[in-house]
């Protein structure tokens, strides 16, 4: 089972995505939190798979929270659930290594897709934050930045900037070995090593990297 932890001021929201998630055979809603003070408390106190973070909150935000608990508990899966889709929060959420960002309007579907991808290792980035990140790598880059990350792949294989190249194209690790003929379990070997030598938190930072660098483009 996925051990969840819902986050959210509104007694309403928590209620709802409660009863969502409740209805998959692999979930359970294990802890609520009005704050992301809260939070933090019960990820360190018991075992949480994956946190939904709500941004907008008292006594602590979930931005916040999302740092805390890279630094204290960094074995829960962050997932930052918000009806704010303003591009600068995609990119911090991201930069602080959240597993994906999801919006309040998004489909029941969408949502427990999200919760398995990030219980799964693997980053979800819903369709409207995904054009706001989009949209910050078309009006956003420098030549100062792509140099950077150019700099940074320097050190990766070949076989794993092909990897990467297709991170950055947003394939799932099944979708990546059938492209380059490897076995999704090879693939993700692969993407650990990426990540560990790129010192990239998540999927997402990586892939946001390679398209920084020009991979694939």
């Amino acid at each position: 089972m996925i051990r969840v932890l819902v986050t959210d001021d509104e007694p309403l929201i928590r209620a709802g995505i409660r009863m969502i998630l409740s209805s998959a055979d692999d979930m359970e809603v294990v802890a609520e939190a009005a704050n992301g003070r809260e939070a933090v408390g019960i990820a360190r106190s018991q075992r949480v798979d994956v946190a939904l973070l709500d941004i907008q909150m008292p006594v602590m935000d979930g931005l916040t929270a999302l740092a805390e608990l890279r630094r204290s508990a960094p074995e829960v899966r962050v997932l930052i659930l918000t009806t704010f889709g303003e591009r600068q929060n995609v990119l911090r959420a991201l930069g602080a290594g959240s597993a994906g960002f999801l919006l309040k309007d998004s489909a029941p579907a969408e949502l427990m897709r999200a919760v398995r991808a990030a219980a799964a290792g693997e980053a979800y980035l819903s369709p409207g934050a995904t054009r706001h990140v989009v949209d910050s790598l078309a009006s956003g880059g420098t030549a100062d930045r792509a140099e950077r990350a150019r700099q940074r792949l320097e050190k990766l294989t070949g076989r794993e900037r092909d990897v990467l190249t297709l991170l950055g194209e947003g394939l799932s690790n099944a979708d990546a070995g059938q492209r380059i003929h490897m076995s999704e379990a090879t693939v993700k070997t692969y993407v650990s090593r990426i990540l560990a030598k790129l010192e990239c938190d998540n999927r997402v930072q990586a892939a946001l990297l390679a398209r920084d660098a020009g991979l694939g483009t």
